[in-house]
């Protein structure tokens, strides 16, 4: 008899993962943003803080929508497909096994084999093995848009979170130099997060976020300067 032992594998979590990464980068990078631009316009800091917390608000929000949005149209053009594969399997099987037994045969296996599988995977579950292996859709990969949602709304408020602390501990004088290196640790440590949890390489996107980040809160910050003078 055969054992076999379940495997863990990295790519069942793409789905939360490139949520959870975009929200909590996104957080970070616009909250410490908004703060900083308004901070370097504004005479103190108070306007600074509820600009903040506005922005983690209206962020937060963004985020959910535009994931469940975006997602549940992925989740949609898997459905639609699947409904016309089951259509397809219904009105012309021979046909479909036909193809199921081609797409085995391109990979490289022997055509009578590829027959056999095709004819033995279509007896079992037809729609999932061409779901599978005609469309590329499986349990692993498949749209979730709640769950999407939720993680970038969570992901979103946790990173937005950490510059709006940065500005309550800072003193006054202080406020932009804690909010810009702060936060910018705060992004590499959230790159070297990413990495481990998704099994790459730290320095690389560490570096990448950090200078994302960098870079657009060097942009409000000269923007809100430069405004503030002429205003």
């Amino acid at each position: 008899m055969i054992s076999f032992h379940k495997e863990n594998h990295l790519v069942a979590r793409i789905g939360w993962l490139r949520a959870a990464v975009l929200g909590a980068n996104d957080g970070i990078i616009s909250t410490a943003s908004l703060i900083l631009g308004v901070a370097s316009a504004a005479s103190n800091g108070h306007e600074a803080l509820i600009a903040g917390v506005a922005g983690l608000v209206a962020g937060a929000m963004s985020m959910a929508a535009g994931e469940y949005v975006s997602v549940s149209s992925q989740s949609d053009t898997e459905n639609a497909d699947l409904a016309r594969e089951t259509k397809e399997l219904a009105s012309d099987p021979a046909h479909e096994t036909d193809e199921l037994a081609e797409i085995y045969r391109a990979r490289g296996v022997e055509i009578g084999l590829a027959r056999e599988v095709a004819v033995q995977l279509m007896a079992k579950d037809a729609l999932g093995a061409h779901s599978r292996d005609e469309l590329g859709i499986s349990e692993t990969t498949t749209a979730r848009p709640v769950q999407a949602a939720l993680a970038s709304a969570a992901t979103f408020t946790v990173g937005a979170a950490a510059p709006l602390i940065l500005v309550l501990i800072s003193p006054a004088a202080l406020l932009l130099p804690v909010v810009a290196v702060g936060s910018l640790l705060f992004l590499a440590l959230l790159g070297m997060i990413g990495a481990k949890a998704g099994g790459a390489g730290i320095l690389r996107p560490t570096i990448r976020v950090m200078f994302w980040g960098a870079l657009a809160m060097a942009l409000t910050t000269g923007i809100g300067a430069l405004f503030g003078k002429v205003v």
